[in-house]
């Protein structure tokens, strides 16, 4: 069936060139060493007792060396002489099932046989009590029945609202250990007050569960682990706070300030919550403030999922064009239990469906309104965490070369 005119899908598109967006570097050389010298502060020490049942609490993000991170942190648990096992800690997603939990673990190399311990993925909670405004608090019953609990998350802004605290160690225990019904009860909450009901949350879970520490990691600009510190329970809040406005100055920015087409090789799960981050693009159901730079951008274009999605899709809605490979691969159910929960249904909606990238560039040229359509500026990035490298139309040249933040060249992408 042709969707296009003939004219449409015979027009000549742009050359793109390779870009690279230049960031400050500063990063972690010796994970392991860190990680040590981190569980070896008095603070920590004083919180494992030999015998103890600890439970390490892993998400379902994409976060860089998370492997590795889990392991040395389960590794020195052990030399204290406690016993750990690994918990799933991701609220609905998964599909908010043990099944599905698991698979997600499973992918990051999260396993009985490379951790050396157990890996529960059960969703069962306990309700905790409920915030001032009457919302329901729920924690993971078998974390709850822990003698330890230690969360392990990264600290970044959050995709759906701007507070003093965001995405981390206290959204964590709140909604990743909330499982699917702690999750979806939470996001009861308006997103303007999100970071509060977080603290209130947290604080009445630490007053009830035992939470010992939490691991928090920092990445910089090129996706890359630049901290990682070991936050005792009764710091947890205050250091959060610290570390969002540090985690603030480290994200990366999309540097081209306007875009008729912006391509995305792919969203998912592992890299955001809402599947691509809203704080890089500039676009969104639920944020309404950006506090980066972010772009003016007309159409998009959404090429594939990443593979660690496992189908969800979430995050697709905001886009306008998807190719029959993205649709191919959705799992609804996991799509569907997701924005039911955070209560954004509009993020699941699917695109026009295009049967390839060539055939989704035209059908944007055919609808883009009020452009230069001889010297489109056509951007394509890999997905919203990776941003080193990007490419650009022609028509975007100039501007890449007066920009000292930007360097053109032919680069091994």
């Amino acid at each position: 069936m042709p969707i296009l005119l003939e004219e449409d899908s015979n027009i000549l598109l742009p050359k793109m060139h390779k870009v690279r967006q230049i960031f400050e570097k500063e990063g972690l050389e010796d994970i392991e060493s860190i990680i040590t010298s981190e569980a070896k502060k008095e603070s920590i020490v004083s919180i494992i007792k030999p015998g103890q049942k600890v439970a390490v609490a892993v998400g379902s993000r994409g976060i860089k060396n998370l492997k590795e991170i889990v392991k040395l942190t389960i590794d020195n648990i052990k030399a204290m002489g406690a016993n750990p096992y690994i918990i799933s800690a991701m609220g609905s997603h998964g599909g908010g099932t043990e099944k599905g939990q698991r698979e997600i673990l499973y992918g990051y190399g999260i396993n009985e046989e490379d951790m050396g311990v157990p890996v529960i993925t059960k969703t069962d909670v306990v309700h905790l009590g409920k915030t001032k405004k009457g919302i329901n608090v729920y924690f993971d019953k078998t974390a709850y029945e822990a003698d330890v609990v230690v969360p392990i998350n990264r600290i970044k802004l959050h995709t759906d609202f701007v507070a003093d605290i965001q995405s981390g160690l206290c959204k964590m225990l709140v909604i990743g250990l909330g499982n699917h019904i702690g999750c979806s009860a939470i996001h009861e909450e308006e997103f303007e007050f999100f970071g509060e009901i977080i603290k209130e949350a947290a604080s009445m879970i630490m007053a009830k569960a035992k939470i010992g520490f939490g691991v928090a990691i920092l990445e910089n600009a090129y996706d890359k682990t630049s901290k990682i510190e070991f936050i005792p329970a009764k710091e947890l809040i205050p250091r959060e706070i610290e570390l969002v406005k540090i985690a603030k100055k480290n994200m990366p920015i999309l540097m081209i300030p306007k875009i008729d087409i912006l391509i995305v090789e792919e969203i998912g799960k592992n890299i955001s919550g809402a599947g691509y981050d809203p704080n890089i693009l500039g676009k969104s159901y639920i944020l309404k403030d950006f506090v980066l730079e972010v772009p003016e951008i007309n159409k998009m274009i959404l090429l594939d999922i990443s593979e660690e999605s496992h189908g969800n899709a979430i995050g697709m809605g905001i886009f306008d064009i998807i190719t029959k490979k993205v649709f191919e691969q959705l799992d609804f159910e996991s799509i569907y239990t997701n924005g039911i929960a955070i209560k954004c249904i509009d993020d699941c909606k699917i695109p026009l469906i295009a049967k390839n990238q060539d055939e989704a560039i035209k059908i944007a040229i055919k609808v883009l309104r009020g452009v230069d359509k001889k010297n489109l500026k056509i951007v394509k990035i890999k997905n919203t965490l990776e941003l080193e490298y990007i490419e650009v139309s022609d028509a975007l040249l100039e501007y890449v070369k007066s920009d000292s933040r930007l360097e053109l060249g032919s680069f091994d992408l």
